[in-house]
């Protein structure tokens, strides 16, 4: 097993790389502020690794989904092994959904306006549309990409713009189904998930789970086991915090079943933006009123 080196400011843990100040801190991870070898901030998150081998398979992954360009999904300028860690370099963000939500909720005293919720959540149906379709060559085959860990903490504000980040869970998949030990953040984690089981609409699940969290300041299921158990079953979903009509919606998009939920993220919101927004276009809040502190993805 591979001792994992403190890391502190001043450490480059790669030759032009230099870390100013922690931004976060998980249960897996931790995100540093940084500078570039030409003197850019970059965000550097940092997951332990406990062995070469499954350090040189995760860095593979992350390689290939480094290639893949979608104005939604946060890019990534470098991936590298550093004395115990998966190391990753990208773009800073001014926040997370979840720092957004907790601004509405300081601010406010209410969660996000639902207007503002379908706006950011189309944005992140997007990229999860296009990293879900079974388009992308990667290792000699077609395959599509399920993140397995959507959540607020890992959309990102960036620019104005909302952007899916860390994807050290994301699985590639070739079926509609395939069994698969991916479990992420067990809050948003689709009942097949706890099976050992991956479908083409495990995002979907997690996408509306976060809606729920975002609308209505809570979570839709709240008896969640606090580590994994594959006895564990979902229960029907308290949808209380949501209007009637988006209610339908949403539970579709939680049905038990994967083949029973929406075809794509994107037909979700879809939905959902026309109940919410009168069949109008959700509009951008007043730039610079989300109220977020610098903050980055961590799991």
């Amino acid at each position: 097993m591979v001792q994992a080196a403190p890391l502190r400011s001043g450490l480059q843990p790669f030759p032009g790389y230099r870390l100013e100040r922690i931004l976060g801190r998980g249960g897996f991870s931790e995100v540093w502020a940084a500078y570039s070898p030409y003197g850019e901030p970059v965000a550097l998150k940092f997951l332990p690794c406990d062995s070469s081998a499954s350090a040189a398979r995760e860095i593979r992954s992350l390689q290939a989904i480094r290639q893949l360009e979608h104005s939604h999904l946060i890019r990534m300028e470098n991936v590298w092994c550093y004395q115990g860690y998966i190391v990753v370099a990208m773009e800073m963000a001014e926040g997370t959904l979840h720092d957004l939500l907790e601004a509405y909720m300081d601010q406010a005293g209410t969660p996000i306006a639902p207007e503002h919720v379908c706006l950011v959540l189309s944005d992140a149906a997007g990229a999860l549309d296009f990293l879900n379709t079974r388009q992308h060559w990667i290792n000699e085959r077609w395959v599509g990409i399920q993140h397995c860990d959507v959540k607020p903490r890992n959309l990102l504000l960036v620019n104005d713009l909302v952007k899916v980040a860390d994807f050290g869970l994301s699985s590639m998949m070739t079926a509609g189904i395939e069994t698969r030990y991916r479990a992420g953040t067990l809050d948003y984690c689709a009942p097949e998930v706890f099976q050992g089981k991956l479908s083409n609409h495990t995002d979907q699940y997690a996408l509306a789970v976060t809606y729920c969290q975002l609308r209505g300041g809570r979570l839709p299921f709240p008896d969640t086991p606090s580590s994994f158990d594959h006895r564990y079953t979902r229960p029907a979903p308290d949808l209380n915090m949501l209007s009637p009509p988006e209610r339908s919606v949403v539970a579709r998009a939680l049905d038990p079943v994967p083949q029973n939920r929406w075809p794509s993220c994107g037909a979700l919101f879809n939905q959902l933006c026309r109940i919410v927004c009168d069949g109008n276009e959700p509009k951008k809040p007043p730039k610079g009123k989300s109220g977020v502190r610098q903050a980055s993805a961590v799991r």
